[in-house]
């Protein structure tokens, strides 16, 4: 990852499209990590979802955030791929790899003390709906126990650049930041958890919606 080329895209790309051609409002800011080792687990409807989380952080910490992001998609293409590594700075997983351990990339940056983003839906799901949990960021919490993973909510990136959109809409944006999920051994409760967090998220994002 190239740290320059990553505060110019931030500065001159995602803020102005995400704070001022959209709008952002965050609540309980506070618990957001400022430095890692941790993991940001967040709900995916849009090509935004990264360029309004590096918005959240302070430059002198972006260097250190992550997306974790599927290899056969960002990395098909040489130019893509260039900017996916040097600019987004993604931690490539190979989705179907016979691989002795495909999360250890991800491991390997939360030992450098990344922040690691991950979207636990494993891809862009129905706008505006919640996926099943997928059950990669169990097996990772299994591997990194004593790493927070903290779940944040998006609200409204799914009309402002949802599946299929070219062009951001503007439409404000509402971001929940909610306190570390606990380590669980047991893959269904964990996962359970994880979705039940999202779901009070998505309601009580609703509620001050309507």
């Amino acid at each position: 990852m190239n740290r320059f080329l990553r505060w110019i895209f931030t500065l001159c790309i995602a803020y102005p499209v995400v704070w001022i051609w959209l709008g952002v409002r965050v609540s309980d800011r506070k618990k957001l990590p400022v430095e890692g080792p941790a993991i940001i687990v967040t709900n995916h409807n849009s090509h935004l979802d990264v360029l309004t989380l590096f918005t959240l952080f302070p430059l002198k910490t972006l260097v250190n955030v992550q997306p974790v992001a599927a290899a056969d998609y960002f990395l098909k293409n040489k130019v893509i791929g260039w900017f996916a590594l040097k600019v987004i700075g993604i931690i490539p997983v190979y989705r179907g790899a016979h691989l002795a351990n495909p999360l250890q990339a991800c491991i390997d940056a939360l030992a450098k003390n990344r922040i690691v983003i991950i979207f636990p839906e494993g891809t862009r799901g129905e706008p505006g709906k919640i996926s099943e949990i997928k059950s990669g960021i169990w097996h990772l919490s299994q591997q990194c126990p004593d790493v927070p993973i903290i779940p944040v909510y998006m609200h409204g990136l799914d009309r402002a650049m949802g599946k299929g959109q070219k062009i951001p809409v503007p439409f404000f944006i509402d971001i929940f930041i909610d306190s570390p999920i606990d380590y669980d051994a047991d893959k269904i409760i964990f996962k359970t958890s994880l979705l039940n967090r999202f779901v009070a998220l998505e309601q009580l994002a609703t509620r001050k919606a309507s």
